[in-house]
């Protein structure tokens, strides 16, 4: 047992965990778990490169150390861009995903379709490759770029963008079923990011001479994207298990009433959104503003900021919350939680006033820790009596205030009903910033929480 701050007890169970780095069958780089790297030279898992995501080699440890098979059911809260429905459908395990962000939801939906006629597939991409390469000059230049909010315009130089724009509108126009044309448009998605001359790694966009970088061109980025995701579905298709079963993904929010029965799950694994300030909806502008699907940060807001867990600071309206902001049914179900919890938020409350940025890091911290015992309630609901809630998550410290997000969610997992609870080291987070003196020196982890029902 160890000891917080305050007389907050932290009850982690002593009992061997499941990812020691010592295990031979798995060989595993444990510190990687909780990132995308190993992702980044997967088949399928590669089609859209989206760090907040986990390692799949995770999904494949759980299920082979709890023996999951085709009767089992596995679900994603937070499944993001479908990294553990992904997995279950390789490995014969029925999935439930749920995502409410719409666009990375449609990025699960076509990495786990797989059920192509192959053949036909490469006949469909060599048909468009041969009139994209043939592309003349005249051609380009009759490309109206006006639709292009003014970031996509500094992204790319005016020739590279009027070959994605035409590259768009031909997988539009072309002959294909939906399932085809929804896998070229991913991989055009996916080379937005690999052509443009901006910054573009995550978490934003930099489209300035800083952060500049070489631009590639667009037609060939995509030819070679594209045939990769096709090589990737022979693959697949030729390595997948033998027996059917269910990949469902449903564009629903995790904080409302699952549409699954009650004690049905045998598996719950993700990674909810860290505690970071880190804005899920504006890490896709650049592909939202690329394809239409918003046309600016109050589209944004509207059709997707406003449907996330509260985990950023720009999803905070202070209207909207009262004088307490934290709800009282934390307290119910943990005092020690809600005790640091409301000392913590008055911290941040009164650094508000002097900070310059004034970020109001204390709605948001209230605002997940609501937000996320709605979660838990639907996981313990659906959960099978000693089957596992298994959360790949990070620790936070805005302004300097340290939050250990990891043990308040597991006390307040057994204020609901949850048995026990484990937590995991992975790594230290947050020496890249080390020599910025804006930010703060508290030591930071990702961390694998168990609960179990």
């Amino acid at each position: 047992m160890g000891q917080m701050e305050g007389q907050f007890i932290v009850r982690e169970v002593a009992q061997p965990r499941l990812f020691e780095p010592t295990s031979p069958a798995q060989e595993l780089d444990i510190s990687k778990l909780g990132t995308f790297q190993d992702c980044l030279k997967a088949p399928v898992h590669r089609w859209f490169k989206y760090p907040a995501g986990f390692s799949y080699r995770l999904v494949e440890v759980l299920i082979d150390e709890l023996g999951l098979n085709h009767r089992c059911w596995i679900l994603d809260p937070f499944v993001g861009c479908g990294t553990v429905s992904v997995v279950t459908k390789m490995r014969g395990v029925n999935s439930v995903g749920i995502e409410a962000h719409p666009f990375v939801h449609w990025v699960a939906k076509v990495k786990c379709f797989w059920e192509f006629d192959l053949v036909r597939l490469q006949r469909k991409l060599d048909e468009m490759l041969r009139i994209i390469g043939s592309l003349t000059k005249s051609v380009l230049d009759a490309q109206d770029l006006s639709e292009f909010p003014e970031l996509v315009r500094k992204c790319f130089s005016e020739m590279n963008l009027r070959k994605l724009k035409f590259i768009r509108d031909t997988i539009l126009a072309f002959d294909l079923t939906q399932q085809e044309r929804d896998l070229f448009l991913l991989a055009l998605a996916d080379t937005l990011r690999s052509a443009t001359k901006a910054g573009a790694g995550w978490p934003y966009i930099a489209p300035s001479e800083y952060h500049a970088k070489h631009e590639r061109d667009a037609i060939a980025v995509f030819s070679e994207t594209a045939q990769m995701f096709v090589q990737d579905l022979k693959e697949v298709q030729a390595s997948k298990a033998k027996v059917d079963v269910i990949c469902e993904l449903l564009p629903h929010d995790a904080r409302e009433p699952y549409p699954l029965g009650d004690e049905s799950i045998d598996l719950v694994i993700t990674s909810p959104p860290y505690l970071n300030n880190y804005d899920y909806a504006d890490r896709t502008r650049l592909e939202l503003y690329f394809f239409g699907w918003a046309k600016s940060w109050r589209d944004i807001t509207e059709k997707i900021r406003e449907r996330l867990i509260i985990a950023a600071t720009t999803q905070i309206r202070r209207t909207d919350f009262s004088d307490n902001p934290l709800d009282e049914e934390i307290r119910s179900l943990s005092s020690s939680v809600y005790d640091e919890l409301q000392k913590k938020i008055s911290q941040l409350s009164k650094w508000r006033r002097y900070k310059s940025g004034k970020k109001s890091y204390d709605l948001m911290v209230a605002g997940y820790f609501n937000d996320m015992v709605k979660v838990l309630k639907q996981v313990y609901r659906v959960l099978k009596k000693g089957a596992q809630f298994v959360m790949v998550l990070g620790d936070s410290a805005p302004y300097g205030v340290y939050i250990p997000t990891d043990k308040y969610l597991g006390e307040i997992g057994l204020g609901l009903g949850f048995r026990r609870y484990t937590i995991q080291t992975l790594r230290l987070r947050g020496n890249k910033w080390r020599d910025n003196p804006q930010r703060h020196k508290v030591p930071l982890r990702e961390v694998i929480l168990t609960l179990w029902r």
